[in-house]
């Protein structure tokens, strides 16, 4: 591992001169694998410059050579799956499968961007008018920018840039200060696949980098992702300098047990969605509202979690890692305690987790309450963590009442095997991805990632079609060609004798 993380500009890594330097750990033992240096504001403005440089020929390239660089880097990132995942895991704590499925969905998403020449296609109706035909154009906008955050340092990137730059566009990635060291091999690879320089820059830093491109008059749009209060700064921010801005924040996501609903599915479903990735997703299930009888099945979930044993990386029992940080353990023991404190019944307490040989670690156990009303902290605020909570009420109308009443809308599901009431649970939810009988209903990069209400903030989506709609504008153009010839001009030859 490099002693430096490097900036890379203008299709060079390099150094970086700023004077804030933090040490990247591994969140299992505290190690410090490596260390990111921030980048100065001089370089932010090189980046940029190198990008908008860049764009003027990228944009001319023909798509075919586009999607056959996108070709080669989907198959570059699976040749180094393995590779990647093994770097991810040190730097997240992530056991070893779910990193191998975070690279895997960012692949996913990077073939999406294969097909971006039938994606960029424009529409075409013939004799709007007399003899007037219309056609658009897809073009792309310029520099993009994507911030991205801790949980998903390989998925989230591959979100972003391949789509962008698959578009035309060139881009300047900011990737979580936490886990750089992933992004940074994607950047490497990228370069491998054959990617121009300036085509992908990479900077890193924290909150005044973020600032500064969301500042910066060259950049055109700003995909993000992190949590509510900067998710609103950001798209306030981005929006008021004219950017387009797609950012995507916090999440309480809800799963609806009925009392007709397959019982061993619910239980297995339940543990694992609240707490696979230790509970750092925003998709994660983190409330679980228990229609009628099917509360009865509590203590079933609770005995399904108890079963789950945080572990290292290559722990190949292990169900999940640490969390990514001791300030982010503190903060979800704290929450714990807050959630006894106001009344809900701790039926299962991961507070005091150990594993052994890993004394350092940031180790919070499956931890379940019971009793929870919506007016508690821990039902209000985003744990991030291994907790779920259990509320109960009577029928699927209370249900769908607390989950629309609650601000976030990034994902809900429904366990039934009454189709009656998951297609009304689905038309009547105010979520944005819903799951019946699924517990996390994260859409393929074909359709989109479509959370709602405070879970999001902007117009156009992540991935799919909705992403390619906002990295490009539409141009229409209207013609009329006429069929007569202009009259000739007399013939003032003299022919002479």
């Amino acid at each position: 591992m490099p002693d430096r993380l490097p900036l890379f500009i203008g299709g060079d890594f390099v150094a970086g001169g700023g004077d804030e330097i933090l040490p990247v750990t591994n969140p299992a033992t505290q190690e410090v694998l490596t260390q990111v240096r921030f980048a100065t504001h001089t370089e932010i403005n090189r980046a940029v410059a190198s990008a908008r440089a860049a764009f003027v020929e990228w944009r001319e390239t023909p798509l075919p050579e586009r999607a056959r660089l996108m070709l080669r880097y989907q198959n570059l990132l699976k040749q180094h799956q393995d590779e990647i995942a093994r770097i991810l895991s040190l730097e997240t704590g992530k056991i070893f499968s779910d990193a191998q499925g975070d690279v895997w969905r960012g692949i996913e998403v990077v073939e999406h961007a294969c097909n971006i020449a039938s994606l960029m296609m424009g529409e075409t109706a013939e004799n709007v008018a007399g003899g007037i035909d219309t056609h658009s154009y897809i073009q792309p906008l310029g520099v993009c920018a994507g911030i991205t955050p801790f949980n998903f340092p390989a998925m989230i990137p591959l979100w972003m840039f391949p789509l962008a730059i698959a578009c035309g566009n060139t881009f300047v990635l900011k990737p979580s200060e936490q886990d750089p060291m992933t992004p940074n091999r994607l950047a490497e690879l990228f370069v491998e696949a054959g990617s121009p320089p300036g085509v992908l820059q990479l900077i890193h830093g924290g909150k005044d980098q973020v600032e500064a491109l969301l500042l910066h008059p060259d950049i055109r749009a700003v995909s993000f992702v992190g949590s509510l209060p900067v998710a609103r700064h950001v798209y306030r921010t981005g929006t008021h300098q004219l950017k387009r801005v797609q950012a995507m924040s916090g999440a309480k996501n809800h799963m609806v047990v009925m009392p007709d609903a397959n019982r061993d599915q619910v239980v297995r479903n339940l543990a694992s969605a609240s707490c696979g990735a230790a509970g750092q997703r925003c998709m994660a299930i983190s409330v679980a509202v228990f229609v009628g009888e099917s509360a009865e099945w509590i203590p079933q979930v609770r005995d399904a979690m108890a079963t789950l044993r945080p572990g290292g990386w290559d722990d190949q029992n292990a169900a999940y890692g640490p969390q990514i940080t001791p300030q982010a353990r503190r903060r979800i023991i704290e929450l714990i305690a807050t959630g006894k404190e106001e009344g809900a019944e701790c039926l299962l307490d991961g507070s005091e987790c150990k594993v052994e040989g890993y004394p350092d670690g940031n180790w919070v156990g499956p931890t379940l309450f019971g009793n929870v009303s919506a007016d508690m902290t821990i039902y209000r605020e985003e744990i991030f963590g291994p907790v779920l909570l259990c509320a109960q009420v009577s029928d699927l109308d209370d249900a769908i009442r607390l989950i629309n009443a609650n601000p976030f809308g990034n994902g809900v599901s429904i366990f039934t095997s009454s189709g009656a009431a998951a297609r009304r649970f689905q038309h009547e939810i105010d979520v944005g991805q819903v799951g019946i009988n699924i517990p996390i209903p994260v859409p393929l990069p074909f359709f989109s990632f479509t959370g709602w209400r405070q879970s999001f903030f902007g117009d156009q989506h992540a991935y799919g079609k909705q992403a390619v709609k906002f990295y490009t504008e539409t141009k229409t153009v209207m013609s009329r060609w006429f069929d007569d010839a202009p009259p000739a001009e007399p013939n003032m030859t003299i022919k002479l004798a």
